[in-house]
């Protein structure tokens, strides 16, 4: 079978959909016939491509890199070129690939669209692959106002949704978010990231004593974020309530960056129990992930659904319990509770938040029986396993 792809991340870049993209189109590689259309490199000032109208690389599959620009991520307002270059680019590109079934991502975050308009074109069943749910996230980030181009832009979003063949989503609170739109259930499957076997089940890693102390340091209990500072966060309520903790010997550590990040900085600017810390190199991940007693994984109110953080099963497989500032309602505070592995506190409420927290400071045992928890719940998530979900997605698409 002959598959299209279309997302302008992949990497080298680092974002959360490079990765998916990474994780699950190179198994497919391995059975079928895959190309991927994406974009220049631009997460990383160091991973750039020469400017070409399209360049295509052999991967395990066909990338081909068409001549975006590549304004780094910090330039909001510039990464619009960004993302109408590649559409400019990507589409005719697309139009000469033969292909048995359009696959379409969510970078840019109108692609769906584009995939569902290509799909028609070239008269080919459609899958869609939510990573983010657009434009509910941008309006819920403030990103933009409604109006006409929030409506022009959800009527549209609609209509790929329902050209769709078959609709991919991350969890639960997603797959509500998609069916209240109008998708019949049946046609939408949740294909979770997932974590890899090996290392869920593998002995600890070694882990490296100068990340560790660089997040740890002058703190009782680290109470870690690490991922992208984007526009989802509860983060007002997060900073709140470290300050209350303050006295507690609780850090609040930040290791990332994002459009947020600024902002953030400036907000915590007296609080010294807050630190920020830029990324890791992919080979200290497991020491960063140690590093926290709790990880928190943060979505605000009215976004559930909206965004799903991968990043929760890389914690899991570290053994670290989490702390979802978000409702009941989002994937991480509902599957935490379920599992045993996470509680979760009002993304409006930092007293909540400082409760949850002490609490956990003062009961080391119930810490520990939720790392336990943790990566009991890792080794239900292996991603060899959801990979198997959306081949046989793909597969079927092609039949219908």
């Amino acid at each position: 079978m002959k598959i299209l792809v279309l997302n302008l991340y992949y990497p080298p870049d680092t974002s959360a959909t490079a990765k998916m993209a990474a994780a699950f189109l190179k198994p497919l590689a391995a059975k079928h016939e895959v190309t991927l259309i994406c974009g220049r490199p631009s997460y990383d000032p160091t991973e750039r491509r020469a400017w070409r109208l399209w360049q295509t690389e052999r991967l395990g599959m066909t990338v081909v890199r068409v001549g975006s620009t590549d304004y780094p991520r910090t330039q909001m307002v510039r990464r619009v070129l960004n993302y109408l270059s590649y559409v400019a680019l990507s589409v005719p590109r697309a139009l000469f690939v033969r292909c048995d079934v359009v696959l379409a991502m969510t970078d840019p975050p109108f692609e769906g669209i584009v995939g569902a308009f290509v799909a028609m074109l070239k008269r080919k069943p459609f899958v869609y692959d939510v990573c983010d749910l657009y434009p509910d996230m941008a309006l819920g980030g403030s990103i933009v106002s409604p109006g006409l181009l929030a409506r022009v832009w959800e009527r549209l979003h609609r209509w790929a949704l329902r050209r769709a063949t078959r609709v991919i989503v991350l969890g639960d609170d997603m797959k509500a978010r998609i069916i209240a739109k109008g998708v019949t259930p049946e046609r939408v499957t949740i294909v979770r990231y997932g974590v890899e076997l090996d290392v869920a089940s593998s002995a600890a890693p070694e882990l490296d004593s100068e990340v560790m102390s660089a997040i740890r340091s002058g703190f009782r209990f680290v109470l870690l974020h690490a991922g992208n500072l984007g526009f989802y966060g509860a983060w007002q309520t997060l900073l709140a309530a470290a300050r209350e903790l303050e006295g507690d010997g609780v850090g609040l550590v930040f290791v990332g960056d994002g459009a947020q990040r600024a902002s953030l900085e400036a907000a915590a600017a007296r609080s010294t129990n807050v630190r920020f810390l830029p990324f890791f190199p992919p080979t200290k991940v497991a020491s960063v992930l140690a590093a926290g007693d709790a990880h928190v994984i943060t979505i605000k109110r009215g976004l559930e659904g909206v965004v799903v953080p991968s990043k929760m099963y890389g914690i899991l497989a570290a053994g670290r319990p989490i702390v979802a500032l978000a409702s009941q309602q989002t994937d991480a505070a509902s599957l935490g509770a379920r599992e045993g592995f996470g509680v979760a506190a009002d993304p409006d409420n930092p007293a909540e938040l400082v409760a949850i927290v002490r609490a956990l400071l003062g009961d080391p045992q119930r810490l520990a029986e939720m790392g336990t928890a943790a990566r009991t719940a890792a080794s239900r998530y292996a991603r060899a396993n959801e990979t198997l979900k959306f081949v046989q997605i793909l597969e079927e698409a092609r039949r219908q």
